[in-house]
């Protein structure tokens, strides 16, 4: 049951971030990238880990998306135009496409012991991972939550009209 899921879910995260790179429209792409996200919330559930599948379903999936969301509504960002791409994306970037891709092919097959998996001793309770996260990790968490900050004041001031004033209404 559990490989049934994990194909489900994992269908549907590939099939999502696909969808996420043929969107034109950026509304479109950011629904993609929260199906995306909670099917990733959804593949961590099955390998046991709820607190992290909990945190993505809230974080990510809820709090990032929404203001992602928020951003390109308050930008207004319409349809992308489609290009035909440049030639140097195309002669430098499927050669290396192809190459990382043989790459990563020849570690996976070269690779000893693949396929064995084996839990730890210990399971690590929400504690201890409050304790790592707020403790250990609080500087980057807030350094990340002033980023999100600037980013939506400088979506912000991108979006206002002129000099701040309001455009005048005919």
């Amino acid at each position: 049951m559990h490989l049934i899921l994990f194909a489900v879910f994992a269908g549907f995260c590939l099939v999502g971030a696909i969808n996420l790179l043929i969107q034109t429209h950026p509304i479109n792409s950011a629904l993609s990238l929260i199906v995306v996200m909670t099917s990733l919330a959804v593949l961590y559930l099955l390998l046991g880990a709820e607190f992290l599948a909990a945190a993505q379903v809230i974080v990510y999936a809820g709090a990032i998306m929404v203001l992602f969301t928020f951003v390109v509504m308050l930008l207004n960002a319409s349809r992308e135009e489609r290009t035909l791409g440049s030639r140097a994306a195309a002669a430098v970037g499927f050669p290396a496409v192809v190459a990382i891709l043989g790459v990563i092919a020849t570690i996976i097959l070269h690779a000893q012991g693949l396929g064995t998996a084996s839990l730890s001793d210990g399971i690590t309770s929400t504690e201890d991972l409050s304790k790592v996260l707020f403790h250990e990790l609080l500087l980057p968490f807030e350094v990340t939550s002033v980023l999100i900050l600037i980013a939506i004041l400088g979506a912000v001031a991108l979006a206002r009209h002129g000099d701040g004033e309001r455009p005048e209404s005919k």
